[in-house]
């Protein structure tokens, strides 16, 4: 993104991958915050599309942390099972 002059003499350009608003701060200091803070960034295409709206359920989300929880244990203790008998072995 270009560097861009909007009201009051501030400017939005893209620095370390995101959008930055520049202003002058009280004391004169040239001071910095990320665009997404201020009405001078674009819209976020998801915000825009989603209007607040989730296309999943708290509890089905929570569900499925506990579905991954499970499969992650049972990958461990398979994987464990697996190192115990291979050392045994030799």
């Amino acid at each position: 993104m270009q560097a861009a002059q909007h009201r009051s003499g501030e400017h939005v350009s893209l620095t370390w991958g995101e959008d930055r608003v520049y202003y002058h701060g009280e004391a004169g200091k040239l001071c910095r915050m990320n665009a997404q803070w201020t009405s001078l960034a674009a819209v976020d295409a998801f915000v825009m599309t989603s209007a607040g709206r989730s296309s999943l359920r708290v509890a089905d989300l929570l569900q499925l942390v506990a579905l991954i929880e499970q499969q992650k244990n049972a990958l461990r203790s398979k994987n464990s099972k697996r190192q115990r008998q291979a050392a045994s072995s030799k």
